[in-house]
């Protein structure tokens, strides 16, 4: 698979990471119950598929996506590449909580390391820009964590313009990870070119919104989600806003096909074409679907699709 350099710093990414939101199982934002086993494997699958980094996050799960993680890491000779966040905490109903405090950072920071069986991580990303009035001291933390050597690199997610204005002054971004789909593309008009011009990498999430994007969900198939999944309260799944979508799905449906691909791989490609991204984030809980979506990698767009893609999405 091909890779591409994350903005100003030295690591060379493959251009599909695997995503392990899912994976954690409940919490306020879970996606249902997970099989860890299952996922170890994933894992692994994705790593022999060739995908070099993994992302993650202490608030998939309530710590439990990165525990996975680490129990993968450890039966592995050969390592990728680990992302994961900071700045969400968790009450005991596993709702979230938004802390930037400083001291805060640096425990989270060590409770990422034990849970994932690692000496240091490759990029630490502060999760939300909240509360906003902490963003510098929740980013000075992660930069001391920087010259502990505890981490590598320190990027955002979800950070506007402005926002990553404000911490540049205080130590250099390496990343953005803002969500980037054919069906949410509101980065493309500040974001992509802001973090263009200033050479910080894009790792973009939800490149298949939320699975939406593979082409497989009708009413249906959204009535079989776990009572606890998340997605039957995301609006892109329920009343207009959902048949619009499918519409654009069957609409995107014969392009895949004459490719030979699947409405998940067009996806993903879709968004790898902008050359202001490094990477997407790709999902998965199962072998089977890593497999398929990691095609993607190394599928190129034609000028024509990518013409009649964006005919079909300024129609919406």
């Amino acid at each position: 698979m091909q890779t591409r350099k994350l903005g100003q710093t030295d690591v060379e990414l493959t251009v599909i990471g695997l995503g392990t939101w899912a994976i954690g199982g409940p919490w306020q934002f879970g996606w249902g119950p997970q099989d860890d086993a299952e996922s170890v494997r994933t894992i692994h699958a994705a790593v022999d598929a060739g995908i070099n980094w993994i992302d993650t996050a202490p608030i998939y799960g309530c710590g439990h996506s990165e525990e996975v993680v680490g129990q993968a890491l450890k039966q592995m000779r050969q390592k990728p590449l680990v992302a994961t966040k900071c700045g969400l905490l968790w009450n005991d109903k596993r709702e979230k909580i938004n802390c930037l405090d400083h001291d805060s950072i640096i425990k989270e920071c060590e409770d990422s390391l034990k849970r994932l069986c690692v000496e240091v991580i490759d990029l630490y990303q502060m999760h939300w820009p909240q509360p906003e009035e902490q963003i510098e001291e929740g980013w000075e933390a992660m930069a001391s964590l920087v010259e502990q050597g505890k981490v590598r690199h320190i990027g955002t997610s979800n950070f506007t313009v402005a926002q990553l204005e404000r911490i540049a002054k205080i130590h250099p971004v390496a990343s953005l990870q803002p969500p980037y789909s054919m069906l949410r593309r509101n980065i493309e008009e500040k974001l992509l070119p802001y973090c263009g011009e200033n050479n910080i990498g894009v790792v973009c999430y939800s490149p298949m919104q939320k699975g939406l994007l593979t082409g497989k969900f009708t009413k249906e198939h959204v009535q079989t989600l776990a009572p606890d999944d998340h997605r039957r309260g995301d609006a892109d799944f329920t009343g207009n806003k959902f048949e619009q979508n499918l519409k654009i799905i069957n609409a995107l449906r014969p392009i895949a096909d004459r490719n030979g691909k699947t409405i998940a791989q067009l996806a993903i490609a879709w968004v790898l074409q902008k050359e202001e991204v490094t990477a997407a984030i790709v999902g998965a809980r199962k072998q089977k679907q890593i497999e398929e979506t990691v095609q993607a990698g190394d599928w190129v767009l034609s000028e024509t699709d990518i013409e009649e893609i964006e005919n079909i999405l300024s129609k919406e």
